[in-house]
């Protein structure tokens, strides 16, 4: 990697931080701009789920008030761990070839989730149930679970799937399941990024620049919050991944 790829590299992960503090997508800027400057699309994955360590840690932590008084999450972080694992496994088994034609499609899906998580949080209001109702414990853990092998594979728009699973299948505040979903969020990813440890396929340079600019850009959103709006700021992200995936299709 030359200066100009670290200075590009780097102000994707600023700007990657940023959005994901504000409205969410950030994966959709940071991995395609890996594959842009010549890193192999599954190192590129590798990479870019390394890299976004820190920020889900930061989010988990933000929100831990909101996760006191919730009984019964060692089983969702549990199978939030082996769901990720299994998603690392299953990338490495894909292979290069056969991922590199997956990508358009995961990219594309990962931009329709993110176009819908507005309606999502939506529904999830007018019918977040109370924390007393009878909750769906089994269905909670198996959806989890699936949700947790796409987050370990790929991961862009986790935060989508499993704030719909969590609303179908737990009964409680819109604010405790976004809490819930973050430390979901936060053992898939960690599992998945310890697995690739030992794949000898992080591009290391990338992940460090990466994780200091998703650090600086996730603090930049949290400043901006309030002054832009997330719904505008969405609808560009959405843009730019359906313009992404566009470009791989042509590929």
């Amino acid at each position: 990697m030359g200066v100009g790829e670290f200075v590009l590299v780097g102000v994707a992960a600023v700007t990657g931080g940023a959005v994901n503090a504000l409205a969410g997508g950030g994966t959709l800027i940071t991995f395609p701009t890996l594959t842009a400057i010549g890193v192999p699309a599954v190192a590129a994955n590798i990479t870019n789920t390394v890299a976004l360590c820190p920020g889900y840690l930061g989010g988990t932590f933000a929100q831990l008030d909101d996760l006191r008084g919730r009984r019964r999450l060692w089983p969702l972080g549990v199978v939030s761990v082996v769901g990720g694992i299994g998603g690392g496994i299953l990338l490495l088994l894909t292979g290069e070839h056969t991922f590199r034609r997956l990508v358009p499609f995961l990219i594309l899906f990962a931009s329709v989730l993110l176009a819908v998580q507005d309606r999502v949080r939506t529904w999830l209001l007018r019918s977040p149930g109370k924390p007393g109702d009878t909750e769906n414990e089994a269905f909670s853990v198996i959806s989890v679970g699936i949700a947790s092998v796409y987050g370990g594979y790929f991961g862009a728009g986790l935060g989508v799937i499993t704030m719909a699973v969590l609303g179908l299948a737990l009964r409680d505040t819109v604010t405790r399941l976004n809490a819930i979903k973050q430390f979901i969020a936060l053992f898939a990813n960690i599992a998945a990024a310890a697995f690739f440890l030992f794949s000898g396929k992080v591009v290391w340079p990338a992940a460090i620049v990466m994780m200091i600019g998703a650090l600086v850009g996730g603090s930049l959103g949290g400043r901006m919050a309030g002054r832009v709006p997330p719904g505008v700021l969405r609808r560009i992200v959405v843009a730019v991944g359906l313009i992404i995936a566009a470009i791989y299709f042509a590929r």
